[in-house]
């Protein structure tokens, strides 16, 4: 980013003197304005379907002459030596993230099949399945994101799926980012394909190219990504579009400045639309904060994102710790800190957002790799109706039901007299002719 001295700065607030306007800029932030990316994708996709090969090597030809299509899956070879070029200390890191990830996963696993009887003679119940197959998108172009392989790839196969094809973008020669590759192979990826943006949705969801057809797409992208899972999705499932990445803190007069400046600050580095936002009841506490931001911004290596993203951000003094809660409800963040006194008895106030961090050494970042819980979560106040992803984002849940024909008799009445009162005669006579 081209941003350079004057930087910008950050100054407390008092929530209360905030005009409506600007409240309202606040608390509906809105999500990635996809543009004229819908249309242009569609477009893709259109070419795609009609003829996969024309399309494939019109778009990844020029990366490696003679390509063919099955140049676009890693080999296992290719995925070895990706693991094994990685730096130690990087490799050990994602192997313990892996491990903490998994752990966390397999304690949301539940019972595979319940069953109750509801009256005598009628058992009904659920069973729980896998997904058969997963498409993970892993973002790969002008940034690397590893832990994103790990954060998807290793809740599907906790679940159970049994085939999960990852596909990340290439670039010159048709070389994936190494640390990609790693990351996939690594939080046991099946196959993984070398494939970017709507091209890559489009193969997974139609099972074109070299994937099989997937039952559903999860992974964040560019606004390319996000355009092609909602074209696709009811052919396919597809994760929830994420947005901007946004923190939320609540802090009293226990919390360090500049702890909270740096979460402040790691908030903001994400890019140029991430958001954050302090809400405290201490002035004292504010202003120290907002010093620390405005005097580390321009040593920061991301500095230019930071000094656009600021413009994102607040630091807000409210009159008490309730007001705090309901204005942090009516944000619905992605990340909560509560770096507040025994903030485990405050988690019950809490009724929207996507993940929760609670005291002062549970910032953000550590959520955001290693300690377990998955960071792709709602954003842009989606946490009031979404959750983060989970293993349940790859389980399905059918239920049964056996009636003795003691049971239907009892029942039969009931939906009999509903059938009729809703003008199907036959649904009646269904059940009428076995108690003939």
């Amino acid at each position: 980013m081209n941003v350079t001295a004057p930087w910008p700065t950050i100054r407390p607030e008092r929530w209360a003197a905030w005009p409506a306007d600007r409240r309202a800029a606040l608390l509906t932030r809105s999500a990635p304005d996809l543009g004229r990316t819908v249309e242009e994708t569609r477009l893709i996709l259109e070419r795609l379907r009609a003829d996969p090969e024309k399309e494939l090597l019109r778009e990844y030809g020029p990366l490696k002459p003679g390509l063919r299509l099955a140049d676009l899956r890693a080999g296992v070879g290719e995925l070895d030596d990706a693991v094994a070029r990685l730096p130690l200390d990087v490799a050990e890191a994602l192997r313990l993230a892996k491990d903490n990830i998994e752990k966390f996963h397999a304690l949301q696993l539940e019972r595979p099949m319940w069953a109750a009887e509801i009256v005598p003679g009628l058992l009904a119940g659920r069973i729980t399945r896998p997904l058969e197959r997963v498409g993970v998108y892993v973002p790969g172009g002008r940034a690397a994101y590893p832990s994103s392989a790990l954060m998807n790839i290793v809740p599907a196969k906790t679940a159970g799926v049994p085939r999960v094809a990852a596909a990340t973008p290439p670039g010159p020669g048709l070389q994936a980012r190494p640390e990609i590759l790693a990351a996939c192979r690594l939080a046991g990826a099946d196959e993984v394909w070398k494939l970017g943006g709507a091209w890559a949705v489009g193969c997974l969801a139609y099972g074109l190219g070299g994937p099989a057809r997937v039952d559903k797409i999860v992974g964040p992208g560019s606004s390319w990504v996000t355009a092609a899972k909602l074209a696709v999705f009811g052919q396919v499932d597809v994760d929830q579009p994420a947005g901007p990445s946004e923190g939320f803190i609540i802090a009293d007069r226990s919390a360090d400045p500049t702890h909270l400046a740096w979460d402040f600050l790691s908030q903001l580095e994400h890019d140029p639309q991430a958001a954050a936002v302090l809400a405290t009841t201490e002035p004292a506490l504010a202003e120290a904060v907002a010093a620390g931001v405005n005097r580390e911004l321009p040593g920061l290596e991301r500095a230019g994102i930071v000094a656009v993203s600021l413009a994102n951000a607040a630091v807000l003094i409210v009159d008490s710790l309730e007001e705090a809660f309901e204005l942090a409800d009516e944000y619905a963040p992605e990340h909560l800190e509560l770096v507040v006194e025994n903030p485990l008895s405050l988690l019950g106030r809490i009724r929207n957002a996507g993940s929760i961090f609670l005291g002062p050494w549970s910032p953000i970042p550590a959520g955001d790799y290693a300690s377990g819980p998955n960071h792709v979560l709602p954003t842009g106040g989606s946490a009031r109706a979404f959750s983060g992803l989970s293993v349940d984002s790859f389980l399905k849940k059918m239920t049964f039901q056996q009636l003795t024909r003691e049971a239907l008799t009892a029942l039969a009445p009931t939906v009999e007299t509903l059938a009729r009162a809703e003008g199907l005669p036959a649904h009646a006579k269904c059940l009428a002719v076995r108690r003939a």
